[in-house]
């Protein structure tokens, strides 16, 4: 401690940061440790808990979220021929490591003759999705029968409770943690006088082994500035309650979308599309066109968005309905200039 005490003594007075530890335990397990300096009293505490809150539930993961099987009437059923029980294979399932960084749901699959141990290097998964550990075990086939998985793979943040009701081709909701960062710990180091106290902030990260302590650092960081920067716009002058609530009124004609957009220019750039709750196929095809807020998003007509690629009549009907029902706007349906 003293070391660092005075490492930290003899630099500059800007603020640092430094990775002074990192290993890895496992393939499933990460650790790094961090400091930050030179800090005033209090600060360390701010910093360290909104770290910790970001980075235990911001961060997202990769996860298989769903598989489904052939001719299996309930979770707990059992297939000769195979040790395991269905509701075991699931939780195996849940327990594989996945890296990438697609959005929305991508299909993957197992398909293997036994007698075989299968492991999570037989998933047959798209280029961009990376099993962090092949080794993790499955299910053991002890007779020469085809057994077949099918497998939904989401990216996600947080614990989603899967739905208690299976859907109806019979698949399985798998209650994946896309929780890469499994623990977190900070803890602080005060020195100097009653009247410069100053302190240094450490930073302990476990990670699963999708992404290392580092990369979990820097994404919860930006995470914290992104919520932030809305902040940093200038408050427009006699903006009351009743505006920052967005009710908005029914327009069809551009000259009230170009009123709308001088007058709640901030408000409508401050509300993202990801507030929109659209479906992961229709968010993503958004976010590659560069379409990132409300502002962004009335700023196309139904025509525009129909010259997107990949978007469908079904996708156009989907924003449309959400902005009506939410906002009351309707999206002119021809292009037009401001």
């Amino acid at each position: 401690m003293s070391m660092v005490r005075e490492e930290i003594a003899g630099s500059t007075r800007t603020l640092q940061w430094k990775c002074i530890e990192s290993r890895v335990e496992s393939k499933r397990l990460y650790y790094g440790r961090f400091i930050l300096s030179p800090l005033k009293k209090g600060q360390a505490d701010t910093i360290g808990i909104a770290m910790r809150r970001v980075l235990l539930g911001e961060i997202e993961g990769t996860c298989i979220t769903r598989a489904k099987f052939d001719k299996v009437p309930h979770e707990y059923s059992t297939i000769v021929g195979i040790e395991e029980s269905i509701h075991e294979i699931l939780m195996n399932l849940k327990e594989i490591v996945l890296r990438s960084n697609l959005y929305g749901v991508r299909d993957a699959f197992i398909c293997i003759k036994g007698p075989k141990s299968i492991t999570a290097q037989d998933i047959i998964s798209p280029p961009s999705v990376e099993i962090i550990d092949t080794t993790q075990h499955i299910a053991n086939l002890t007779e020469p029968l085809d057994f077949c998985i099918g497998l939904q793979i989401k990216r996600d943040r947080g614990y989603p409770i899967k739905s208690t009701k299976n859907s109806q081709d019979e698949s399985y909701p798998i209650d994946a943690v896309s929780m890469p960062v499994r623990n977190v710990n900070h803890s602080i180091y005060s020195y100097g006088n009653e009247n410069k106290k100053q302190e240094i902030l450490f930073l302990e990260i476990w990670t699963n082994g999708s992404l290392t302590p580092k990369e979990a650092l820097h994404e919860a960081s930006r995470n914290l500035i992104d919520l932030f920067i809305p902040f940093l716009h200038a408050e427009e002058e006699n903006f009351n309650l009743e505006k920052k609530k967005i009710t908005l009124p029914l327009f069809t004609f551009h000259e009230e979308l170009s009123n709308l957009k001088k007058k709640e220019g901030i408000a409508l750039n401050c509300i993202f599309i990801d507030q929109l709750e659209l479906p992961s196929r229709t968010y993503n095809c958004l976010k590659r066109s560069n379409i990132h807020t409300l502002l962004d998003l009335l700023s196309n007509s139904q025509e525009d968005l129909m010259r997107i690629a990949n978007f469908r009549t079904k996708d156009v009907n989907q924003i449309l309905n959400i902005l009506k029902k939410r906002f009351a706007i309707d999206l002119h349906k021809n292009k037009f200039s401001f």
